[in-house]
């Protein structure tokens, strides 16, 4: 986006909708203020005015501000700051930040919180395989079990399936308690939780009980045609590629499948991870898409992002000084 010093004035449609621009005690306002430090921003009544450096790009963002709020979002600090980040990328975060995905068993709606999590929405609804890649706290399995959960109700698919491979399930399986589900529950259980969240406990029990959702190791998918199903392999960097190329083999007619992972967290032998390379072996395939995610795509509590960010400098400065 280009640098202006013409002067821009915003004027925001109705004197109710300021203090929520504004924040409280003018909180946003700052923020902004000190994200750009080169622009002048002045209000007066239902008017802002802005002069300096980048003005334009500051009066798009409080019409994205106003926009955002207008569609029923709620403005915070974390909004605010995202919603700076996209408007200095040229993006828009009321074409973000406003899209339903799903609504959860509270009523509340699933949105995307970042562009980058936008992306990955697009892409599993645009396409047959979707590949979700990125550091914790990014929203890759959420988003997909939203998804899913919203092609179960549109009946774009007749059954959900969630699986996991099941790291150390070797010895370690056979010395957990209780039955098979019993033992696998410690790999399963954030598939689980996240479902819970979408449709609630007393829902997702219903759905399992009907058996159209099926929450199951990723060993005992082979030999299985997987068809119009909604299909979720998490934590894929701790497939093998032979584990891989069975889970890709297995889909079938009118199903929609996502695998997320994250190449930092291998857990398996050796490093044997599927994921490593397959983005080359599989990137000219149409319906078939890769999309990553950074530490800009980070929800959780803020220190996430700041310890993901710190180990991605670490591993840079460790592969820079073996160059």
């Amino acid at each position: 986006m280009s640098v202006s010093v013409a002067a821009v004035t915003v004027v925001v449609p109705g004197s109710h909708l300021m203090a929520s621009l504004l924040g409280e005690r003018d909180a946003y306002l700052r923020l902004i203020e000190k994200s750009f430090p080169k622009s002048s921003i002045s209000v007066r009544g239902n008017e802002i005015s802005i002069s300096g450096e980048s003005s334009d790009v500051v009066g798009c963002l409080f019409e994205e501000l106003t926009g955002l709020i207008q569609g029923g979002e709620n403005l915070d600090l974390v909004v605010v700051s995202r919603s700076i980040d996209m408007v200095r990328s040229n993006e828009r975060p009321t074409s973000v930040l406003t899209e339903d995905i799903v609504r959860l068993s509270q009523g509340r709606p699933v949105r995307a919180k970042t562009s980058g999590q936008k992306r990955y929405v697009d892409a599993i609804r645009d396409n047959v395989i979707t590949f979700g890649l990125g550091p914790a706290g990014t929203g890759k399995s959420w988003l997909a079990i939203a998804m899913a959960v919203q092609a179960l109700q549109t009946k774009s698919v007749q059954k959900i399936i969630l699986t996991r491979p099941a790291v150390e399930a070797g010895e370690r399986l056979g010395f957990l308690p209780g039955d098979l589900m019993a033992k696998l529950d410690p790999y399963l259980r954030p598939l689980y939780d996240a479902l819970h969240d979408m449709v609630g406990a007393e829902g997702a029990l219903k759905l399992a009980e009907k058996q159209i959702v099926e929450v199951a190791p990723l060993a005992y998918m082979r030999g299985r045609t997987l068809n119009n199903s909604f299909i979720i392999l998490d934590e894929a960097q701790n497939a093998t590629p032979e584990q891989i190329k069975m889970f890709l083999t297995r889909i079938g007619f009118g199903s929609k499948v996502v695998v997320t992972g994250d190449t930092t967290q291998i857990d398996i032998p050796d490093n044997r991870s599927g994921l490593t390379g397959l983005e080359n072996i599989l990137q000219d395939i149409e319906g078939l898409a890769f999309v990553h995610l950074d530490t800009r795509d980070v929800v959780r509590h803020r220190i996430v992002a700041d310890i993901v960010a710190a180990y991605e400098r670490k591993l840079g400065a460790t592969a820079n000084s073996r160059v």
